[in-house]
């Protein structure tokens, strides 16, 4: 018999522009930045770090000061118990989503008790490493499978869906609304916790990213900015993103749609969740938020990328016994307004219930923190509605999503 695994607590960081110079978070080391939430999750639930079976954390460009297994760098840096394991994964956009649930899955398996679960990406610091491809310059690979820029590909996506600018940044300006009045609403307080600088000083407390100004107007007069990647050599193959995205699509004359007000925002940020099992729950007088009520991984198409969150929430729904009219609220995560806006439309959902509370359009994308971030908010949105159930899932590079289902207890 399988245990269930149990949402005791979420935390986060506030997102600071992913911006060196800018950003309020930009000097501080990604390390510092995850210890903050570790902290706050001890902190606010009395953990024994000592008996944390494992830190599971996810981060996507795992170089210099983001390398060296930085879950267990970021543990230690917390001031936790040695005897707290941790490992560092990578699937790109969806590991804030993928650390939650295979640290779940590990509970729900009867192997551990009590794990840790999370992400963080400081895009401030990632601005500075050397670009590269997917393919990391596999030739081969790219023979096989041609993948443009994600957001080449959401431009290609809306061609070839038909999706208009008109449709996009209507989106974009509802996501900033919403983010807005959460905001003003004190929405995120339950979760949002705030990063200190060495010194002890207040680094950052709120969201830096929102434009709760932007207009409609102010957004149709920004530049589509992917139609000037698609000269530009990708590496020293010579090779363009224009003659890359030809090689699936010979014929496509791309709409150009996507913009800095209709994609998701650069910043940096860390979230993590306190999972238990049931008995050790209990035994901490801990009591459950949540539990995990299915969890799925889909891939597709590396060409197109970011299709996949549909058949994400389809597999998950399946696994759960459930179908769309059992969720209550849907978290989708806006990489690119396309992506939320073919999401609800394929699957036919009322707008109402999604991304009710804004997006990463409005609020930011801290990639491999995102995920952890989704969860988050979308079980606070539940309780303050009293409602049960929330679906989450996000696009991720090579044309993966992962979704989980989460039931308020």
């Amino acid at each position: 018999m399988t245990n269930e695994a149990w949402i005791i607590d979420t935390a986060r960081t506030p997102r600071g522009i992913g911006k060196q110079g800018r950003g309020a978070l930009a000097h501080l080391h990604p390390q510092r930045l995850a210890a903050t939430v570790l902290k706050a999750l001890e902190e606010r639930n009395g953990i024994n770090t000592a008996e944390v079976d494992d830190v599971i954390w996810g981060c996507s460009s795992q170089q210099g000061k983001q390398g060296a297994c930085i879950g267990r760098m970021s543990l230690l840096d917390a001031g936790w118990d040695t005897r707290a394991s941790a490992v560092t994964l990578d699937r790109f956009c969806g590991s804030g989503i993928t650390a939650v649930n295979l640290g779940a899955a590990s509970i729900m398996s009867g192997m551990e008790d009590l794990v840790v679960a999370g992400g963080v990406e400081m895009m401030s610091y990632t601005a500075t490493l050397p670009p590269n491809m997917l393919d990391a310059g596999n030739l081969h690979l790219r023979d096989l499978h041609p993948q443009p820029h994600q957001g080449i590909c959401a431009d290609v996506i809306a061609t070839l869906e038909g999706i208009s600018r008109e449709d996009v940044d209507a989106l974009a300006l509802e996501s900033q609304r919403r983010a807005a009045h959460a905001i003003r609403s004190g929405y995120f307080a339950g979760s949002l916790v705030p990063v200190y600088n060495d010194d002890g000083s207040l680094a950052l407390d709120h969201e830096e990213f929102p434009r709760p100004q932007t207009t409609l107007e102010g957004l149709s007069q920004l530049p589509a900015v992917f139609e000037n990647f698609m000269p530009m050599p990708i590496d020293e193959s010579g090779e363009t993103f224009d003659q890359l995205v030809r090689r699936s699509y010979p014929d496509i004359q791309i709409n150009h749609i996507h913009h800095a007000g209709n994609s998701s925002g650069v910043v940096d940020g860390s979230a993590g969740l306190l999972l238990a099992s049931p008995e050790y729950a209990r035994s901490q007088g801990w009591k459950p938020r949540a539990r995990i009520r299915a969890m799925a991984n889909v891939a597709g198409s590396p060409e197109l990328m970011l299709n996949e969150p549909v058949p994400a929430a389809r597999k998950v729904l399946k696994k759960a016994g459930m179908n769309l009219k059992d969720i209550d609220l849907f978290e989708i995560n806006e990489a690119f307004a396309v992506v939320a806006y073919k999401f609800m439309r394929d699957l036919e959902l009322d707008p109402e219930i999604c991304n009710v509370n804004g997006g990463a359009i409005a609020l930011g994308h801290p990639i491999a923190a995102t995920g952890s971030v989704l969860i988050g908010t979308v079980l606070d949105e539940l309780e303050r509605r009293d409602l049960t159930t929330g679906l989450v899932t996000m696009c991720a590079a090579g044309g993966m999503a992962p979704a989980v289902i989460i039931e308020r207890i």
